[in-house]
Parts: C-alpha cells; sequence; structure tokens
C-alpha cells in the first residue's frame, strides 16, 4: 500500500504551534482530515505533542533559571565591591566622616544577603541595639558600676 501522507507529517504538525490542527494537516497535503487522524492516532501524534511541549517547557525553565543566576552573579560581585571600598573607606576615615562607608556596608550586606536568599531583616538581632547597649555597659566608670555584667544569650539578648 502506497502511503499518501508523508512521514514528515507529523513534524508539519508540531511545527504549526499554536495553529496545530489535523485539518490543516490535510489541507496541506492534499489529504482528508479523517486519514490525517487515523495516521496520528496510529503513531501517537498527541502524546509526542505533549511531551515535546513538556521540554519545551522544561527548556523555557532552565534557561530562565540560568538568566536569574547569572543576574544574582553580577548583582552579587558588585555588591561585594561596594563592601569591599566601604571597608577601605572606614579603615581610611575618621570615625565621625565614616557613615556614608557604615550606610553603604550596611545596604551592601543587605542585598547580599537577599541575592543569596537569606533573610534581610531579623528582629533577633538587631546590630544597632546590640552596639548600643554594650556601649551604655561598658562605657561606664568601673567605681560607679554596681552590677555585675549580665550574661547574654546568643541572640545577643540579655538572660534574664
Amino acid at each position: 500500500m502506497r502511503r499518501k501522507i508523508p512521514l514528515e507529517a507529523y513534524s508539519y504538525y508540531l511545527g504549526l504551534g499554536r495553529a496545530r490542527s489535523y485539518e490543516a494537516v490535510a489541507r496541506h497535503y492534499g489529504v482528508s482530515k479523517r486519514a490525517v487522524t487515523s495516521l496520528a492516532v496510529k503513531e501517537l501524534w498527541q502524546a509526542k505533542v505533549a511531551a515535546a511541549d513538556e521540554q519545551a517547557r522544561a527548556r523555557a525553565v532552565e534557561k530562565a533559571q540560568e538568566s536569574i543566576d547569572e543576574m544574582n552573579d553580577r548583582h552579587l560581585k558588585t555588591v561585594q565591591l561596594i563592601q569591599k571600598k566601604a571597608l577601605e573607606a572606614l579603615r581610611e576615615t575618621a570615625l565621625i566622616d565614616a557613615m556614608d562607608a557604615v550606610r553603604a556596608l550596611s545596604t551592601a550586606v543587605r542585598d547580599e544577603r537577599l541575592i543569596r536568599g537569606e533573610p534581610t531583616d531579623r528582629s533577633a538581632v538587631n546590630v544597632e541595639e546590640i552596639i548600643k547597649r554594650e556601649y551604655e555597659r561598658w562605657m561606664v566608670p568601673v567605681e560607679t558600676r554596681t552590677e555585675k555584667p549580665a550574661e547574654v544569650n546568643s541572640h545577643g539578648n540579655r538572660a534574664h
């Protein structure tokens, strides 16, 4: 028996994309829709299309993830450069004039944590509060200090 529908009919069908139909294949090859449907059932076109669509989706997701990873790498390098520059500025600047460097470093650290998927705000560990509390604790003249230093837990909070 001679085959009227060529072997590449499935490839043509797959290539139609959203306009994909057996009717379009039948018109293209000058055969009946019934003949195309019969061949499609026999050769499992629908299952092949589903598999091809899934592969395309997987490739698209992978490509999108690669783009996100590349973006995160660029941002991370930028943030690390800012951290390095901020630390250099802190080393070379008087303490009073160093607030811009401190702000840049703080922002860069927060951004790095965000890029790495870590939380950027932690209520349990507030660096500013810890520094302020430790400053008040240690900057008291020795003779006025009446209480022994409070124990601090792993979160920087005073143990009760």
